[in-house]
């Protein structure tokens, strides 16, 4: 690995896993040789023993799978709720991060958490994964159509569809801003974005950034998976400024935003400037950096101690977000 850090190195636990791990060769992966790596890697992380890593759910909540059902397809959602209590609590819509691989299942360390102390239901889309034919288009729908059929099913669901928010980690950072960018231009009104080290921009510059120049040796992310990630993204002919949240026209009126990036990530860079265009715009966001952090940090609290933070950052920026003013609780009630 190249002198990524300067003074800054990764967490120790990174560094070993980094070491005795052995990558595939991102850059000859055939589709067979795809399929293969992310079945194996999405059983590994939904595995009991992955919980080292990924951290170990909040027994305050429970958690679930269900299936939205629409009608050219069903998604299947990791649905967190708290284990006691009821009511019509604010829905957090989650897009779990990895591209053409991940499952929300690695997530539950933070959304058992969130279900549980906000309190809120949180909804963690299993959006289909980048593969040859199934371009990033595909899993932006998915995460857009969960979110509205949840919200328009609220009662089903048990959420209150006035106190929404969009979470996204790396690739599902990109869907939760892309989600946000619908929700204003469709009349949906969300009460927050949180973005944790996102990618935002997928066109011909993705790779002109000084982070990612500085990392692209990253224990946690490298040069050559994102160049594999982009070519599965945007296949020939695809839009690639469609699917790229910092190359949007209009930032403006969107859901306050909150920008969480790890120091020592390629994509730094892209969460920056994603964050410096919102306030351009006139949209309210906030950006928090995590020093000695590296890229998909939030599902490995387990290596790094920097997930502890960003995820009680998080939590406080969503309840406040999420509370429930007193005017909008007279108005269900009818009372003044």
């Amino acid at each position: 690995m190249n002198d990524v850090t300067g003074t800054e190195r990764p967490p120790l636990g990174i560094r070993l896993l980094h070491a005795l791990g052995k990558a595939p060769d991102w850059s000859t992966m055939t589709a067979e040789d795809l399929a293969t790596f992310r079945e194996a890697e999405n059983r590994k992380r939904s595995s009991r023993t992955a919980r080292v890593i990924t951290g170990f759910p909040d027994r305050d909540a429970t958690i679930g799978w269900r299936e939205v059902r629409l009608p050219d397809r069903r998604i299947p959602v990791r649905e967190y709720r708290q284990s006691s209590g009821g009511g019509d609590l604010p829905l957090v819509l989650h897009v779990h991060g990895g591209g053409f691989v991940g499952t929300a299942a690695q997530c539950d360390w933070a959304n058992s958490y969130f279900a549980a102390r906000l309190p809120a239901v949180v909804v963690s889309v299993e959006h289909r994964l980048l593969a040859p034919g199934t371009p990033l288009a595909a899993a932006v729908d998915d995460g857009w159509d969960v979110l509205l059929h949840v919200v328009r099913h609220a009662a089903e669901w048990g959420v209150d569809p006035a106190r929404t928010a969009v979470v996204g980690e790396s690739t599902g950072g990109l869907i939760a801003a892309l989600a946000a960018i619908r929700a204003r231009e469709s009349g949906l009104e969300l009460r927050a974005q949180v973005l944790v080290n996102p990618v935002t921009d997928l066109s011909e510059t993705m790779l002109d950034y000084d982070s990612i120049t500085r990392y692209a040796d990253s224990p946690t992310l490298n040069m050559a998976q994102m160049r594999l990630f982009h070519r599965l993204a945007v296949p020939p002919g695809a839009d690639s400024r469609a699917v790229s949240p910092l190359r949007a026209d209009d930032l403006g009126g969107l859901a306050p935003a909150l920008v969480v990036v790890p120091t020592l990530d390629p994509l730094a860079d892209h969460g920056r400037r994603y964050a410096e265009r919102l306030l351009e715009s006139g949209t309210s966001a906030r950006i928090v950096e995590h020093p000695g952090a590296t890229h998909g940090y939030l599902a490995m609290p387990g290596v790094v101690p920097q997930a502890k933070a960003a995820r009680a950052e998080i939590f406080e920026f969503l309840r406040g977000r999420l509370a429930e003013s007193r005017a909008f609780a007279s108005r269900k009630t009818g009372t003044r």
